[in-house]
């Protein structure tokens, strides 16, 4: 997600000396392992996520504060794939994008985030499932004869981006790896995702329950991000990943805030871009 303009000031103030954020103000979570096999279709009222430990409700970004709509997500996993939900409340469900890769962080969009050595992965969608995908590379880890010098990360022919760019000077700098490589068209192998509507997008005389996304992301893809870990995991190996929730706020078919940013836990600034603050996702076998 991009950084707000009204935050541009606050950002840059408290970027200036860089501290990851306490060991005690990031969350932790409890990813278990499922038995049986479900179809990626949107709904959770199935019985493998009626089981799963829903989070805590999502806090402001920023300040740590309980946010006003709730968001909760859930984490699961077996020998393919790492599973996640979330339950999005929204009495007016909005959307526009529909191609893929559009810039879905314009509309209400939940985010998933995951670290990796030298690199990170975002994942953004709208209420319309419409996808948006990135790979983050650090600039100094992508040199000649590194793991990342392979077709698949080559800046010539890939469809690349810079973020902590000059175009961005509120980042510029700031972050201690400062600029990341953007591979704008990764798409994370054999990813599935679905969404459910409950209410009426994008009708303002219909008061809506909000709507619910569910994810499944195969096991290939981490291999990308951190080639060291065991993948499936086991009991209690740990990953890195954040999850987010950005919303506009309108009335009368106006815009009257820019996105106010809500995630598990707090980052301290408005930025999601900052793997050093993701929650700890903790593998159990248990079922």
């Amino acid at each position: 997600m991009p950084l707000a303009d009204t935050s541009a000031l606050l950002y840059t103030k408290s970027m200036n000396n860089f501290k990851p954020l306490a060991e005690d103000r990031i969350a932790h979570y409890n990813c278990c392992k499922v038995g049986q096999k479900f179809s990626i279709d949107g709904n959770l009222d199935k019985p493998a996520w009626k089981g799963a430990e829903k989070s805590r409700r999502f806090v402001d970004l920023v300040t740590g504060e309980q946010a006003f709509l709730n968001t909760q997500m859930a984490a699961l996993w077996d020998d393919e794939a790492l599973y996640v939900a979330y339950w999005v409340e929204e009495p007016a469900v909005r959307a526009s994008f529909t191609e893929r890769d559009s810039l879905v962080w314009f509309d209400n969009d939940v985010e998933t985030f995951f670290a990796g050595e030298d690199c990170y992965y975002e994942f953004e969608i709208n209420a319309y499932g419409t996808v948006y995908e990135v790979f983050f590379i650090y600039q100094d880890a992508l040199k000649k004869g590194s793991r990342f010098d392979v077709p698949q990360f080559d800046l010539h022919s890939r469809d690349v981006d810079v973020l902590s760019g000059f175009q961005d000077p509120t980042r510029f700098r700031k972050h201690p790896r400062g600029r990341r490589w953007a591979f704008m068209d990764f798409d994370f192998p054999g990813l599935k995702s679905a969404v459910k509507v409950d209410g009426k997008i994008n009708d303002p005389s219909h008061v809506d329950k909000g709507w619910t996304v569910e994810l499944a992301f195969p096991w290939e893809g981490f291999k990308i991000l951190n080639p060291g870990k065991n993948f499936p995991p086991k009991e209690g190996d740990t990953l890195r990943g954040q999850f987010f929730r950005f919303e506009a706020l309108h009335y009368h078919g106006k815009t009257i805030t820019e996105s106010v940013g809500w995630a598990l836990n707090e980052h301290g600034v408005y930025d999601s871009h900052i793997p050093e603050n993701f929650a700890y996702l903790h593998f159990s076998e248990k079922q």
